[in-house]
């Protein structure tokens, strides 16, 4: 692979690429819903067949996604303009005996914006390969979900640190008017640069170890889907190994990030941390933020024991556990994990905002489904604690968000039905959910946006249930404190 001469084709290609709708609807509309799954399973048979009848995209199918052997008079139709000469000289194909097939992995994907191409190294899925440790994955899916999650309101600009293939910054030319992307990786930094090229996006990419390339800068936003792997100090691939061990990779992340934002800069990062016998996760993570100018939101989406976690990650580097070089992999792997007192890893999410307050944090489990992605609500979770912080409850009106349900949960019982539950659920968002008593459900009813402040609130339900307001207040303040950074009460 040759950058230069990759860049130098970027022009043909996007022409060959656009002239038969290489783009995630056509593929769609084209493969129809059932054989579109199957590709996204791996399953390369069926689209294969249906393949067959789609002409010259039908080719680049099979060239680019299901990494087939091609004849050249087919390829050199499917792309021209571009030559298959000019495209093998640049490291995209590989040809042979009369046949090319795809030397990098090119494929379409819808960030919110319309239609990229992205490029990254092939992955084995489709043909089995061995993975280098330069190896630069594609759009997985971590590099999803991050997609999904964060922010996407209009920012200055963005630093996106381990770029690899270059999604995340790609996805920010949507948004930020200036777009920074750091890597260790020189293949990485050579194969975003391309991929920014054919999307005809401008984007400031720089080589160099974490935040070593922008040092002594500040941007509005930073996104960062780092090499969180939690294992030993080692590299085995540079897209997943840090170098650093267990979750020092995050602890890196999460720890320098406030100093490379903006006043008001938000950051959004995948992270990964380790659960250790008698030590609170919430704990771990809070010890990684500066005591002030911080507001965190740290959402832990999913746990995993450690052999599930080291088989999961064995089979991600194309390694057999009954292989015996790769068995003893997995032994050393879990006897470090075993060494460190790890019961299990945590993974999630991680926001943050750069503020001029005390720090304030927020950590919590949110493994339940939900729909809404987090990055608009992290927004909006920040803007509710900064009106926390610089508001009195107690003199404040509040509404009822308009998604959120009383629920009651009754059960049989020898006297017919008995409740067993009560609880506030919001219907959108994370759909969290709060239990709650008769007293606080009645408390929540009465807030209304012309209504009584919720000290007044509160000195009503204190003489209807003959206790004393003071005390009701002090219980009161801080879950109406938790509803309202949960958003299911709002401030008026």
């Amino acid at each position: 692979m040759n950058r230069n001469t990759l860049l130098s084709i970027c022009a043909p290609l996007r022409e060959a690429l656009l002239r038969n709708r290489y783009d995630t609807d056509t593929l769609l509309d084209t493969l129809g819903p059932d054989i579109h799954a199957a590709l996204g399973r791996n399953e390369p048979v069926p689209v294969r067949r249906a393949s067959a009848s789609c002409g010259e995209l039908g080719t680049l199918i099979r060239l680019f996604l299901l990494g087939d052997d091609c004849p050249i008079a087919e390829v050199a139709a499917a792309l021209h303009p571009l030559s298959v000469e000019a495209a093998v000289d640049a490291g995209l194909l590989a040809s042979d005996a009369g046949v090319v097939r795809a030397a990098l992995d090119l494929r379409p994907i819808d960030t919110g914006s319309g239609n990229r191409w992205v490029l990254s190294d092939l992955d084995g899925s489709m043909r089995p390969r061995e993975t280098a440790v330069d190896h630069v994955i594609g759009v997985g899916h971590a590099s999803l979900s991050l997609l999904q999650a964060t922010p996407g309101a209009p920012v200055g600009s963005l630093l996106d640190v381990g770029t690899g293939c270059g999604i995340q910054a790609l996805h920010g030319t949507s948004y930020a008017q200036s777009v920074t992307a750091t890597d260790l990786n020189v293949r990485a930094v050579d194969l975003a640069a391309v991929t920014m090229a054919l999307n005809e996006e401008e984007v400031e990419l720089l080589t160099g170890s974490w935040f070593e390339p922008v040092e002594g800068r500040t941007f509005d936003q930073v996104v960062a889907n780092p090499p969180f792997v939690v294992s030993r100090a080692t590299v085995g691939h540079t897209y997943r190994d840090s170098g650093l061990d267990l979750d020092g990779a995050s602890r890196l992340m999460i720890s320098r990030s406030p100093d490379y934002l903006s006043p008001g800069g938000t950051a959004a990062l995948l992270a990964s941390w380790v659960h250790v016998a008698g030590e609170d996760w919430r704990s771990r993570v809070a010890s990684w933020l500066p005591a002030h100018g911080i507001d965190a939101w740290v959402v832990q989406r999913d746990v995993a024991d450690p052999a599930l976690y080291v088989g999961t990650w064995m089979r991600d580097g194309g390694l057999d556990t009954k292989d015996p070089s790769a068995a003893a992999t997995a032994e050393q792997w879990l006897d470090h994990l075993e060494s460190a007192d790890v019961e299990g890893v945590g993974f999630g999410f991680v926001y943050l905002r750069r503020t001029d307050a005390p720090s304030d944090l927020l950590a919590e489990d949110l493994t339940h489904g939900f729909d809404d992605p987090l990055g608009a609500e992290a927004l909006a979770y920040f803007d509710r604690v900064a009106w926390l912080r610089e508001n009195d409850v107690l003199t404040a009106r509040f509404h009822v968000q308009e998604s959120t349900a009383l629920e009651r949960v009754f059960l049989p019982g020898e006297e017919g039905w008995t409740q067993v539950v009560a609880r506030l659920h919001r219907g959108n968002g994370p759909a969290w959910q709060h239990e709650i008593d008769d007293l606080v459900a009645s408390l929540v009813a009465g807030m209304r946006s012309d209504g009584l402040v919720l000290g007044e609130l509160i000195d009503l339900l204190a003489a209807a249930h003959d206790m004393v307001a003071t005390v009701l207040a002090e219980s009161a303040i801080p879950l109406v404190h938790s509803l309202v950074r949960h958003g299911l009460v709002l401030p008026v």
